[in-house]
């Protein structure tokens, strides 16, 4: 693997089409006809359309990527196989299952015979190549059912060409053109006739819905086998020549620096150890295995310098979240209100891949691979690190084992390439699980303060407001959000990067009067990163167990409460769904309770329905979920469910007991047995999952969906379990292990 272009060496005789697919602003215009004019609610006090109701996140990636959204690329081989090269990462969350049935479907073919490829960084896609915010299916739907349709079309010209035909008598089916008197070609036959500019093709549009036959229905992943059997090739099993195995010692510190090694020639003696380099992240061993890598890195003697957040501790940072979050700006007067604080701790991503790259630097090039969400932004900062021009750059986009937000940025890969450059020869970086659980990103701590009013049956108003560990944002979000700036709703261009990133994805569904929501960000040193689902988990998470408590100071049953006040009739359904299909309601032995919990977000909304156990209180457990989502239309159901499931997982995990213990600048946790995510034993046996059928003609966001209203169902069902109020997670946060050395 050396620097070729993907396709290069394969057959003339192949299809290939670089294609210029019609951008739309339909998105933001339905969006915002859509909420100014809401369907009937049952509230007597309305609530004015969000920022995040009239243009959401999703909505700006899809506005900064039409411009380049034209230039994807798609062959049909001499085979018959199909390959189509996506512009995104395939991280787990089944994107490449949904393109290829994208792309069977508008082609008329096998899905067996699609095969879907991660595209390497491509400079001239600008801000088309970042995967997040739940936002590959909505941004790629239309390019790439146009790019496979006009394939489609090129094949039935070349075969209408070849029979003395017209296209319009031919039909497609199965990867074969069909003439009326039974006459048939494979595709793969009428391939090099296809690719002819001279042929001439008119009239190509995507099929309408109504003809649709893979998309809606539920496919599994083109990647189950080679995922279960081994065969799958992650960034450690690239066989890049001559790549040797490389670890880092890290400070003892977030950020700490290099001062002196002292033991440097003795460390590079030990067996095996072929380098030991010096990174501004800390030292780097390069040996013959991970083994004698990881025996010299627990033997290096380093002097350490301070990082920026040396002193900091959990205490100190709910200190100065609470003292940037004044109280609520409306005085409830003689109005009954509803206040409550809440706190949620760091979070770490905790993927089961840890960080990794290969990278290989010579005098005048170098070549990358890892999981990479934002790689166009990986290339620039590698190049300008290494002082080489960005066309002496190639990096290559490897399929991830999870991500959760954390591959949004390429700590590992540009390590990897200080260390190639170093000493001369090619690495593969691994961070071991202690690296990646204490000095990888994490999701912010925050506060919240939230009050809200009601009277006479009715909410008056509700505000929120949000105080949070500075996010990072510098992998190319940022820039997606300055582009399209001078397309935001009046105000909101002004905005800084975090309050945009907040408001265009945080919203109330509810008709609760006077409704503001907002954030304020504290610098504090500790590397931070978009969590899934970024500001929504802890936002409305937080609402929802507010939601529960207005319900029980109005007298009324939390499923029904919320179902008077939430603003349309989709909404309405998602919810009456899982009540349904939960039982809500059904007596519970003494110690168990149901909780329930709705979110709406990226076009989608969703309902989830929980069941617990509290009557352990060393082991409390949610033992049934019943989650229903509306995405519009879901182009893989099963992809869809998936997603739910794994939200409704970070829920279990994040609300009862996973977080990070920040000590004096770093986290106590360090592997999975201390950062306590939910295991098979901690996961519901009966879990239900309800797709709705196709209620849109595009699909909404996916990916990030699942988490925030679990959270709200988990914490609700806990409350009314043990009749406590839960304010600050996860509920079960001792350090019941022993951290292992800094």
């Amino acid at each position: 693997m050396t620097g070729h272009s993907p396709t290069s060496g394969r057959s003339r005789r192949s299809f290939l089409t670089h294609l210029v697919a019609a951008p739309t602003l339909a998105l933001l215009t339905r969006a915002g006809s859509d909420v100014l004019a809401p369907q009937p609610a049952a509230a007597a006090i309305p609530t004015l359309p969000a920022i995040a109701d009239l243009v959401d996140l999703g909505d700006l990636f899809i506005l900064a990527g039409a411009p380049t959204s034209a230039l994807l690329a798609l062959a049909v081989e001499a085979d018959g196989t199909i390959r189509f090269r996506l512009p995104r990462e395939e991280v787990g969350q089944g994107l490449t299952t949904a393109v290829a049935v994208l792309v069977a479907e508008e082609l008329d073919a096998p899905l067996t015979a699609v095969r879907v490829e991660l595209d390497d960084a491509r400079p001239e896609l600008l801000f088309n190549q970042l995967t997040g915010s739940s936002n590959s299916i909505r941004s790629l739907y239309g390019p790439v059912r146009q790019t496979a349709a006009t394939a489609r079309a090129r094949l039935v010209a070349a075969a209408a060409a070849r029979w003395g035909l017209l296209p319009s008598a031919l039909t497609t089916a199965n990867g074969v053109v069909r003439a009326p008197d039974g006459r048939t070609a494979g595709y793969g036959s009428l391939a090099a006739a296809a690719a002819d500019p001279a042929l001439p093709v008119l009239g190509i549009t995507p099929k309408p819905p109504a003809r649709h036959t893979l998309v809606g229905k539920p496919a599994g992943r083109i990647d189950a086998r080679a995922m279960v059997t081994g065969a799958q090739r992650y960034t450690l099993d690239l066989d890049v020549p001559g790549a040797k195995p490389c670890v880092v010692r890290r400070p003892p510190t977030l950020g700490g620096s290099v001062r002196a090694v002292a033991n440097r020639a003795a460390v590079e003696a030990m067996p095996g150890v072929l380098h030991v380099v010096t990174i501004p992240t800390g030292v780097a061993v390069v040996a013959e295995t991970f083994g004698q890598a990881l025996d010299a890195k627990a033997a290096l003697q380093v002097t350490w310098g301070p990082g920026p957040a040396d002193r900091l501790s959990d205490a100190q940072v709910r200190e100065r979240l609470r003292a940037v979050n004044p109280p609520p700006l409306l005085p409830p007067l003689l109005t009954p209100y509803v206040d409550a604080e809440f706190d949620f701790a760091f979070v770490s991503h905790a993927p089961m891949e840890t960080n990794s790259a290969v990278a290989d630097v010579r005098e005048d090039r170098a070549e990358i691979w890892s999981g990479l969400k934002s790689p166009i932004v990986a290339r620039e900062s590698i190049a300008a690190d290494l002082g080489l021009p960005l066309e002496k750059v190639t990096v290559h986009v490897v399929q991830a084992g999870g991500s959760f937000g954390r591959r949004l940025f390429f700590d590992a890969a540009l390590e990897a390439a200080r260390v190639s450059k170093a000493c001369r020869r090619p690495v593969r970086l691994m961070w071991t699980r202690v690296d990646d659980t204490r000095h990888g990103r994490m999701r912010p701590a925050t506060h919240h303060r939230i009050r809200a009013t009601y009277a006479l049956g009715e909410v008056l108003s509700f505000e929120h407001r949000v105080a949070a560990a500075e996010t990072d944002f510098r992998h190319g979000l940022g820039e997606i959000i300055t582009a399209t700036a001078a397309g935001l709703p009046s105000g909101l261009g002004n905005a800084t990067l975090a309050q945009t990133l907040f408001l265009t994805t945080v919203k109330s569904p509810y008709h609760f009067g006077l409704t503001t929501q907002s954030l304020t960000e504290v610098p504090t040193g500790v590397p931070t990163g978009s969590w899934r689902s970024v500001y929504s988990a802890n936002t409305r998470g937080a609402e929802e167990i507010v939601v529960d408590e207005l319900a029980a100071r109005t007298g009324k049953d939390p499923y029904r409460f919320r179902r008077a006040f939430l603003k349309t009739d989709a909404q309405r359904a998602v919810l009456d769904k899982a009540a349904q299909e939960g039982e809500w309601g059904r007596p519970m032995p003494a110690g168990c309770a149901q909780g329930i919990a709705f979110h709406e977000e990226y076009k989608s909304r969703t309902a989830c329905l929980v069941e617990i156990d509290t009557r352990d209180p060393r082991h409390v457990r949610v033992t049934k979920a019943v989650v229903v989502a509306d995405v519009g239309l879901p182009v893989n159901p099963r992809g869809v469910e998936a997603q739910m499931i794994g939200g409704l997982t970070d829920a279990i995990s994040t609300t009862l007991r996973a977080g990070l213990h920040l000590d004096n600048g770093l986290p106590l946790e360090g592997s999975y047995s201390q950062f306590h995510w939910a295991q098979q034993r901690d996961t519901p046996r009966d879990v239900r999952v309800f797709v709705l059928p196709a209620t849109g003609t595009e699909p909404g966001g996916a990916g990030e969906l699942g988490v925030p209203a679990a959270v709200g169902a988990i914490a609700n069902a806990w409350a009314r379990a043990t009749g406590s109020k839960p304010r600050s997670f996860p509920l079960s946060f001792d350090v019941d292990f022993t951290p292992y050395p800094r």
